[in-house]
């Protein structure tokens, strides 16, 4: 296979079109026409990853967050994203990045950690926009291979009921919010979390978004949850919810969203396989949140 027929896969698992206007999925790097025959999954594009790829041997790296986010006026090859572009010419590997795009999609990033955290009945925080299939659509033009992604020929599978930003549920059995704030670290294996709101308050309805879910505090407001479970939230956000009576959890923007390596590997090995090729998928582990708390150290 080559990157082209990859970028193609990915866009059956999480649909490019879905992704946020100010995002950059897709082909960050590379050449579509070069052969794939391992592919490592990160959550950034970072100089371990970059290097660890380029003694390994891979032809594609696969991340969560995007390389770019913004064009840059130049590149400086001994900074990032520089240094990483230098990286993957040199080495024919390849850059593909599935952000917001996979954030949003039914049985993506959202859906999987509200599963973990034991929500149920889930359902969309905020919706997408109501898609068009007839080669656009009413929030963006659809992508064509000459923008480094792929045109989606079966539109018609994105439900927008199902596909959007956050989620909200119900937990089955009664927390406190120190309690729920307790389970939440030892699942997601974090050493230490934020939380806003009266410790003893009775947690019955969650909203949640991975990564950082400040631009969603209103419609958190306005949804009926209890507590929002997020990363990097501000002080003045963390003042609303405080005066709104209700609570948060602040996980960081790591930890909520690591688990993106354990789906992207898992849905490109079903796809892969399915399709009868023998291309090794691998998952890197070596990344740790940049955030360090000195409970950590001392």
């Amino acid at each position: 296979m080559n990157v082209k027929e990859i970028l193609s896969i990915i866009n059956e698992i999480a649909p490019f079109m879905l992704s946020e206007d100010w995002d950059n999925c897709g082909l960050q790097a590379g050449n579509l026409s070069w052969s794939v025959k391992k592919i490592l999954v990160a959550l950034d594009v970072s100089m371990k990853v970059m290097e660890y790829a380029r003694l390994s041997h891979f032809d594609l790296v696969v991340s969560h967050h995007p390389l770019m986010l913004r064009s840059p006026k130049n590149i400086d090859f001994q900074t990032m994203p520089g240094s990483a572009i230098a990286i993957a010419a040199q080495n024919k590997i390849s850059i593909i990045s599935a952000h917001t795009n996979l954030d949003k999609v039914q049985g993506g990033l959202n859906d999987h950690l509200a599963n973990l955290i034991g929500l149920k009945n889930i359902k969309v925080l905020v919706l997408s926009p109501q898609l068009q299939f007839n080669g656009s659509c009413k929030k963006r033009e659809c992508f064509e291979e000459s923008d480094n992604k792929v045109k989606d020929t079966n539109c018609s599978q994105n439900n927008p009921s199902c596909n959007g930003l956050g989620r909200i549920g119900e937990l089955s059995i009664d927390y406190s919010l120190k309690e729920f704030a307790i389970y939440i670290q030892k699942t997601l294996k974090i050493n230490a979390l934020r939380i806003i709101g009266n410790p003893d308050m009775l947690v019955k309805r969650v909203a949640l978004c991975s990564g950082s879910g400040g631009s969603l505090i209103k419609d958190f407001f306005s949804s009926g949850a209890d507590v929002y479970v997020t990363g990097d939230i501000k002080y003045h956000e963390a003042r609303d919810i405080e005066e709104a009576g209700l609570g948060l959890i602040d996980v960081g923007h790591f930890a909520s969203e690591q688990i993106a390596v354990d789906i992207l590997c898992n849905k490109l090995k079903d796809k892969i396989n399915g399709k009868g090729m023998n291309i090794e998928v691998q998952g890197f582990y070596l990344d740790s949140d940049p955030f360090v708390t000195l409970m950590d150290i001392f």
